[in-house]
């Protein structure tokens, strides 16, 4: 009998091949049983875990977009509940190093959003959105102080070319072609903390 671990681990997977398939190919270039036979289950299997394909890119796209924010926030509170506090700085600096991690990690899942994102109905591409502006909002917070002359809006266009520059991994190459993933991510990091310099005046 199943356990609901088990049922937990194969929607994983699924969602890891269809994400795979859906930026390498289409959402419309790749068929259910093509998802199914990537995780070793029929086509029709797939049924059992999601309605369709439309269900499964939801999930993707709205499932990213809500563990982005939920990860900034849990780096924000863990500065703001330690002892002595961290520094702005370092919040920022958690905040840049926890996006990288997607950057790297998630490629296909950021070629999706570009590509996939209005094939979702009205109420997920919106509640994408909300998500994604929480996501912003918590940035530019930060980012104001540690440059308090900042003005809003100049930060918040400082944060969406930062995540510009970081969502720009799926056209560096193939993964094997990039420098090894700790030098890439110390790359990143460097020019994401010299964009907000100089958009902070420093």
């Amino acid at each position: 009998m199943a356990t609901r671990t088990d049922a937990t681990t194969r929607r994983e997977q699924i969602l890891k091949e269809a994400a795979r398939l859906f930026a390498e190919r289409g959402f419309h270039g790749v068929g259910v049983d093509e998802i199914g036979a990537a995780v070793g289950i029929s086509g029709p299997g797939l049924y059992r875990h999601f309605a369709g394909k439309d269900a499964m890119l939801a999930e993707l796209l709205v499932g990213i977009s809500g563990q982005l924010l939920t990860g900034a926030r849990r780096r924000v509170a863990e500065a703001d509940g330690g002892p002595d506090g961290r520094s702005p700085e370092a919040v920022l600096d958690s905040l840049i190093e926890g996006h990288i991690d997607f950057a790297l990690d998630d490629r296909p899942l950021i070629t999706l959003h570009d590509r996939e994102l209005d094939r979702l109905r009205d109420s997920d591409r919106k509640l994408v959105r909300q998500l994604q502006r929480q996501y912003v909002e918590l940035w530019v917070e930060v980012l104001r102080e540690v440059y308090p002359g900042l003005a809003e809006p100049a930060a918040r266009s400082a944060v969406h070319s930062v995540f510009g520059l970081l969502n720009s991994t799926p056209h560096l190459g193939r993964p094997g072609s990039l420098p090894g993933r700790a030098t890439t991510a110390e790359l990143l990091h460097r020019m994401a903390r010299g964009a907000f310099a100089a958009a902070g005046g420093q």
